[in-house]
């Protein structure tokens, strides 16, 4: 469950993990403004000539960590096409891909502890406010480990619903998808007690 760190092992699992975050950091800032068709593709193919230079292996498992995507490049393309503003679309769509790709890079490369610890490093200033820099910085890596986790769970109950019913996934879908995230909370709690807690 908490093990999205790729088994190929890459040149960029050699990095730092604080300079990866920062270097994640500034992509975003750099890649939000940019306009047009052109750059943006320019911008997604730059990301996707990273992941290629570390072997298709590893290129194949960040292209199936971008399939939960898929629903709100629909709703882009829908939204857009209806608007008449194709191009724009397809520019935050480009920009959208570009910026998890590289969220997912970092994780994908970055080990678990290691993103803790920047993230207790970065945590320290809110020790004057009474929060413990431990606990957020844990917290934070459990919601960026959880993410994919419960949206892939979720696939699979939208699946066994197409698999039982003709009619479409809805609302109903709720309760099991949130009673499996309560569970899965309460089996994490419960090694985290065991392992001394926090």
């Amino acid at each position: 469950m908490l093990t999205l760190t790729s088994p190929v092992e890459t040149r960029l699992h050699r990095l730092p993990a604080g300079a990866k975050l920062a270097a994640l950091a500034l992509a975003t800032v750099a890649i939000t403004p940019v306009a047009g068709v052109a750059p943006a593709l320019g911008v997604t193919a730059a990301v996707a000539g990273l992941y290629l230079a570390q072997g298709w292996r590893f290129a194949g498992h960040g292209v199936r960590m971008l399939r939960p995507l898929w629903p709100f490049l629909l709703i882009l393309a829908l939204w857009h096409g209806w608007a008449d503003e194709i191009a724009r679309g397809a520019v935050i769509a480009l920009k959208l891909v570009a910026v998890v790709a590289l969220a997912n890079l970092v994780t994908m490369t970055t080990r678990l502890d290691a993103m803790i610890a920047v993230l207790e490093r970065l945590a320290r200033p809110f020790a004057r406010l009474g929060l413990s820099p431990r606990v957020l910085a844990v917290s934070i890596a459990l919601v960026i480990r959880f993410t994919p986790v419960l949206l892939a769970r979720a696939e699979r109950l939208a699946e066994a619903w197409r698999a039982r019913s003709p009619r479409r996934p809805n609302w109903r879908l709720v309760v099991p998808l949130a009673l499996g995230a309560l569970d899965d909370a309460e089996q994490v709690a419960e090694a985290l007690r065991a392992r001394g807690g926090l």
